[in-house]
């Protein structure tokens, strides 16, 4: 069965990689097949052989078109609980000011809100174009989305970066650490 996707022309040469590389390696760890339109950004997502493996191949693709590097992306098939999840930011904003605002609240001086949503969470996150992207285990995709939302509703920065650490610290200690030894 074939899936299609749908990514930005912008992407399509990461996606592609350099001499075909990256495409290839899709193809290989994911065990399908791709057929791009470079004219359009539509990808083509054919599985070829472990069914379950070949589920995760448009997400792969997704995600990289949605700006996550190929090694991000293809960390998806590390497990079967590794997601791909995203926020439309357009959908939260009331004009192209308010969207420029919201993306830059997300990523914070210099990227440091992005980076610690990251660091909290164990999450991979990108925000790219009008999306929030983020690839982990579901636990850390629900708050790394939640966090997300916070800070699209207009919560203060301190706010979101106290709730991020408090679910810091109950998955630490769920997993029998307490934050101080999780830092040295």
């Amino acid at each position: 069965m074939t899936q299609h996707v749908k990514i930005p022309q912008d992407r399509i040469g990461v996606l592609i990689g350099e001499g075909g590389e990256t495409l290839r390696r899709i193809e290989r760890e994911a065990e399908v097949s791709l057929d791009v339109d470079s004219e359009n950004g539509a990808v083509a997502v054919e599985k070829t052989g472990d069914p379950v493996r070949g589920l995760k191949g448009p997400d792969i693709v997704r995600a990289i078109g949605r700006g996550f590097r190929p090694d991000d992306a293809l960390s998806l098939l590390d497990d079967d609980m590794r997601l791909f999840d995203t926020i439309d930011i357009d959908r939260a904003a009331r004009n192209d000011n308010d969207l420029r605002r919201k993306k830059g609240r997300l990523i914070g001086e210099n990227g440091r809100t992005r980076e610690l949503i990251e660091e909290l969470t164990g999450a991979s996150v990108v925000i790219y174009g009008s999306t929030f992207g983020v690839i982990g285990g579901p636990n850390e995709v629900e708050i790394a989305r939640s966090a997300a939302e916070m800070i699209l509703d207009g919560a203060p920065h301190g706010a979101v970066y106290s709730f991020l650490e408090r679910k810091r610290t109950e998955e630490l200690k769920h997993q029998g650490m307490d934050y101080h030894e999780y830092h040295g």
